[in-house]
């Protein structure tokens, strides 16, 4: 399963959530538009589901384990019907609709996620040096923890943290108690909120129709970060033409680095990242990159998206291209581009010991977007 972890600013905020299983990001408030720190915000929450991990950090140390679990269909909701317009509300207008209620400030707590400890949350806290000791291999996003609210990883990194937080608190699960565990009545706030979503659950499910609506022209997307959250919600929950185009994919995520370590403001980040597990087992089968360009493509698009597949290559396939499916997602692509992304859109590599064998990759795909209001969807289409 995949994991995150979770940035908090206090000891009192950590018991809180731990004691009620609930998690709701504080954001700014909006100026009648969603900036992109909000959008990717959203597009974080969109490929949460039950069974995943999460892990809260404060002070430089990792506090866990807790597992995200299903209330109702979903994990993740809106915290009330109003959340996704970006607009400013009135905390007592709203307050009877709150799913969440931390006073005036839930009004921007816009969506939440509910979860259960799993076994335990250890009040050992696990410093983050130690941490990436532990397994230094195996951690990629933990290090580029910086300027957000929280991260996703992949399953491999979230078993290098459940198994740091294991070790280190042993006798604690021999001897769980209050001492050594934070207390946690998640069954009935959960219930409540079972109660609550129950009445009229369309209008918590989290949904990016009016994130899309806000910064759409037509067609056309405004914002980036948008077209990335409503690609990564379509993918989650494989919207047919979604998937036809772009595949079915079992672990989604997004802004995943794909570049050596380096002051993380000048890292480079893949759009949307993702794998894909041979059926039935839990082995990875292929791998997803996709490059999002809210306009029209241009060359220098092609040589970025081929850098990531490189890097997947090297640090995640092991050499094998044909694990990779790459795809350019753009509003249109000039004749130019066409052309370029099939003369460098490929790579050549040898595959097999004895015998060897030389095998040309040819998988960057184009794809063009265009957005339908009445519908709330993003519709694709193969460029040839």
């Amino acid at each position: 399963m995949a994991g995150y972890v979770v940035n908090l600013n206090s000891l009192d905020s950590l018991q809180t959530y731990i004691f009620n299983g609930v998690y709701a990001t504080i954001l700014s408030a909006p100026r009648n538009y969603w900036a992109v720190h909000h959008e990717a915000t959203f597009a974080d929450y969109v490929s949460m589901k039950p069974g995943d991990n999460i892990y809260f950090f404060i002070n430089r140390k990792i506090y866990g384990i807790g597992e995200l679990v299903a209330i109702g269909d979903d994990c993740k909701f809106l915290n009330y019907p109003k959340a996704n317009i970006p607009s400013n509300f009135d905390y007592n207008a709203e307050k009877s609709n709150l799913l969440w209620d931390e006073g005036k400030q839930s009004v921007n707590q816009r969506w939440l996620c509910v979860f259960k400890p799993n076994p335990y949350f250890f009040k050992y806290g696990i410093d983050m040096d130690e941490v990436l000791a532990s397994n230094p291999s195996k951690f990629r996003m933990l290090r580029v923890f910086w300027k957000v609210s929280f991260i996703k990883f992949d399953d491999e990194e979230n078993k290098a943290f459940i198994d740091v937080i294991l070790k280190a608190n042993q006798e604690t699960l021999k001897n769980p108690d209050e001492e050594k565990i934070f207390l946690s009545d998640y069954q009935n706030f959960h219930s409540s909120l079972r109660n609550k979503i129950g009445e009229m659950p369309s209008a918590y499910t989290l949904k990016p129709d009016d994130i899309l609506l806000s910064c759409a022209d037509g067609q056309y997307l405004k914002h980036e970060m948008a077209l990335e959250a409503g690609l990564l919600y379509q993918l989650f929950n494989k919207e047919p033409n979604t998937t036809e185009i772009f595949g079915s994919w079992d672990y989604l995520s997004h802004q995943v680095i794909a570049s050596p370590f380096k002051p993380v403001d000048y890292m480079d980040k893949m759009d949307v990242f993702g794998y894909a597990f041979i059926s039935g087992y839990r082995t990875i089968a292929k791998y997803l990159v996709v490059e999002l360009k809210k306009d029209q493509a241009v060359l220098e698009d092609i040589e970025q998206v081929m850098k990531y597949v490189d890097w997947v290559k090297d640090e995640y396939a092991y050499g094998d291209y044909s694990m990779i499916s790459a795809f350019l997602l753009a509003y249109d692509f000039g004749k130019d581009v066409v052309q370029y992304a099939k003369e460098a859109g490929m790579r050549k590599y040898i595959i097999g010991r004895r015998p060897s064998q030389s095998v040309t990759w040819a998988n960057l795909n184009l794809v063009r977007y265009r957005f339908d209001k009445k519908n709330c969807i993003i519709n694709f289409e193969k460029v040839t």
